[in-house]
């Protein structure tokens, strides 16, 4: 059973008389006191330096040459201690970007522990998800139960406007006969119109099948002929229970067709582009500005001053040239207070116009 406290019993290091303490496991806790009073000579002499000397004790004989060990504390018994990390007290970078995990590596073998061992899930619903190989799909589907109906279709088309003439036209070439648009089975030898200006979802019926070992071989070729038109994935639509089950070569999300690059270092790295996040960077922080602070008086018109940075300086400066043009080819009056500008007037001048 794992022990729930540290236990301390005679410390003695340096300024430390004859301590005897419990500290509980698995939590943060903090020493204070005055300066002097042993709270360094607690954490690092004692704890950390038995600590260390214990792993290092655990290592063999060639590994053991290669570190330095630490001197047994003096202590008469210390239990229920893991191996150690020590931050020193002091500010070894300023960047941003090191952190107590880079600092101590600990934090690579975190990235790789994840990209080796993690099992990815969909971000929308939760649901576990993998890739798969063609074989994968062929042995879920022959796992269904004999006599099931079973549509194959290759996702052509997700979610895009436009008619997709060319699409449909080059299905009709190569042999297919029907295909799925917005749900419903469609036959490719009627005229099928589609609104240029709507999202359209478009799949090719590829085989339909009952599910029983006879098929296995026509499953494969189906299952392989639907991966390649559509580039790596599936839906296989099941009528009898009104079911889809979709399935990829990259991982993705049968659910939501959310789909996930494979698992990898960088993906946990916040210092790689492919794993920071898009709003931060990595950093843990936003940065914008707050209108409210850029024009603090709304009252104010902007001959007045109603933009701080810019308050205390002339209409024959070069900002207030600027704003001058700007109402101008706007058609507004410096004069007017800027809360009466108008929404789109003071987003352009706040955020500028893109031209």
């Amino acid at each position: 059973m794992e022990p729930q406290f540290l236990s301390i019993r005679g410390a003695r290091m340096h300024n430390l008389k004859n301590i005897d303490v419990d500290l509980p496991r698995n939590r943060l806790i903090v020493f204070t006191g005055l300066s002097g009073s042993g709270k360094s000579t607690l954490a690092f002499d004692t704890l950390y330096a038995e600590g260390q000397r214990r792993y290092v004790e655990s290592l063999s004989t060639y590994a053991r040459q290669f570190l330095g060990q630490m001197d047994k504390p003096e202590v008469d018994s210390l239990e229920g201690l893991s191996p150690a990390v020590s931050i020193e007290q002091k500010t070894t970078s300023k960047n941003p970007r090191s952190t107590v995990g880079t600092v101590t590596e600990v934090y690579d073998y975190l990235r790789l522990l994840f990209a080796r061992t993690g099992v990815p899930h969909c971000p929308e619903c939760g649901q576990e998800i993998r890739s798969q190989s063609a074989e994968d799909m062929v042995g879920a589907l022959m796992s269904r139960p004999d006599g099931e109906k079973v549509i194959l279709l290759a996702p052509l088309v997700t979610r895009r406007k436009g008619q997709h003439e060319k699409i449909f036209d080059r299905l009709r070439k190569d042999g297919f006969v029907r295909v799925r648009v917005n749900g419903a089975i469609v036959s490719l030898s009627e005229s099928i119109s589609l609104d240029k200006k709507k999202h359209h979802t478009i799949e090719v019926v590829v085989d339909r099948l009952v599910i029983n070992q006879e098929v296995r071989r026509r499953l494969e070729e189906s299952v392989a002929t639907a991966v390649r038109l559509s580039e790596g994935s599936m839906l296989a639509y099941f009528p009898d229970r009104d079911e889809q089950q979709f399935f990829s070569e990259s991982a993705a999300c049968d659910r939501c067709g959310v789909s996930l690059p494979e698992l990898s270092t960088q993906l946990f790295s916040f210092n790689n582009p492919q794993g920071a996040c898009p709003e931060c960077s990595g950093l843990g922080v936003r940065q914008f500005f707050d209108p409210g602070l850029v024009v603090p008086d709304p009252s104010l018109s902007l001959r007045d001053g109603a933009i701080a940075a810019w308050s205390t300086r002339s209409l024959s400066s070069y900002s207030g040239q600027m704003l001058a043009s700007l109402a101008a080819h706007y058609g507004f009056d410096l004069d007017v207070p800027f809360r009466k500008l108008g929404s789109r007037i003071q987003d352009i001048i706040l955020y500028g116009s893109g031209k």
